[in-house]
């Protein structure tokens, strides 16, 4: 059966595999395979997989002596793994139990099985979960070497934007100011921190700002990284003028926000702007109003423009990197 795998060359391939187990994306179930001198590892989420690399669908064996749950539904599945947790959108409560059962009766590393039950709601952007499996909706998820503590059930996160994040955090050098406006449990503001950067997260829920700060322990840089729980809007007096870049991943509204960010950018600032926007112009509208609220008082440069995943059909989640200098 083809799955998805990343092809490189034999040299490149022990490296390669320890990237790819640093984020979480390594599929246990099949062998990593070589032929025709190239290496394949089967890969568990190939729109994570970063950019860098080449995904190709390849026969790769299923694990000998493993079981996966399409051996015992007669289907594959659709499902998502975070952590030791699984993750399925199941509308059928019948088919979902089976899909459930099978996950755990297979050799899959899991402790749990979620189906949604929601859609994201509210401006903690949290969602109802129904536990197939297990008893718990807390896990600890890794990503490119950092381990994330968080519970599904009470804050917002998404490892399928694993990939963009490794992007702009290896933008970050020593010595930073980083300021993420809509922090969660710290996906873009611990690994900054790890670069060196000096950080600020905030974020209006509450556990999210917990999350963050055991993260921030979990992996060494309390130090660098100061949480802060509330609207990002009354804390930037505080900050004002003091980042160096900017986080701003709230899709749906993150132009609400734009005049709070020049208020945190510094003389020279890195602003990353998520949008969801049509695929007829998915970029006008964030550049326009990038610019509308940062000059004359800074010089406003597009750096990057890049889609990050579809979001809908004839929608696209979008990123701008925008340099403010003023």
């Amino acid at each position: 059966m083809s799955v998805p795998c990343v092809r490189v060359s034999r040299e490149e391939g022990e490296a390669t595999r320890r990237r790819l187990a640093e984020a979480d994306l390594v599929d246990d179930g099949y062998d990593i395979t070589v032929e025709d001198g190239a290496l394949y590892v089967p890969v568990t989420d190939p729109s994570a997989v970063p950019d860098t690399f080449e995904v190709v669908g390849f026969d790769a064996p299923v694990r000998e002596g493993q079981t996966m749950p399409a051996d015992r539904l007669g289907f594959e599945p659709s499902y998502e793994r975070l952590g030791d947790l699984v993750i399925v959108d199941e509308d059928d409560p019948d088919r979902a139990q089976r899909v459930a059962d099978a996950i755990v009766a297979s050799d899959l590393p899991v402790e749990g099985v979620l189906n949604r039950a929601s859609k994201i709601k509210g401006t903690e952007r949290v969602r109802d979960w129904e536990i197939l499996a297990g008893d718990t909706t807390e896990v600890v998820h890794r990503e490119y070497g950092c381990a994330f503590e968080l519970d599904l059930a009470e804050v917002y996160f998404s490892p399928r934007l694993a990939t963009e994040r490794h992007r702009v955090v290896e933008q970050v050098t020593a010595g930073e100011r980083a300021f993420d406006m809509f922090a969660g449990v710290g996906p873009f503001v611990v690994p900054f921190a790890r670069q060196g950067a000096t950080c600020v997260g905030t974020d209006i829920n509450e556990r999210a700002i917990e999350y963050l700060r055991r993260n921030a322990e979990r992996n060494g840089v309390a130090d660098r990284v100061t949480a802060v729980c509330g609207d990002v809007r009354e804390v930037a007096a505080e900050y004002a003028g003091w980042a160096d870049r900017v986080v701003m991943n709230l899709p749906h509204s993150a132009g609400e926000f734009l005049d709070t960010a020049v208020e945190l950018a510094g003389d020279d600032c890195t602003l990353h702007y998520y949008d969801i926007q049509p695929d007829t112009d998915p970029f006008g509208p964030g550049e326009r109003a990038i610019r509308e609220a940062a000059e004359p008082e800074y010089n406003v440069t597009v750096e990057t423009r890049r889609t990050v995943r579809s979001y809908a059909p004839g929608e696209h989640n979008v990123v701008i990197d925008a340099r403010l200098r003023r």
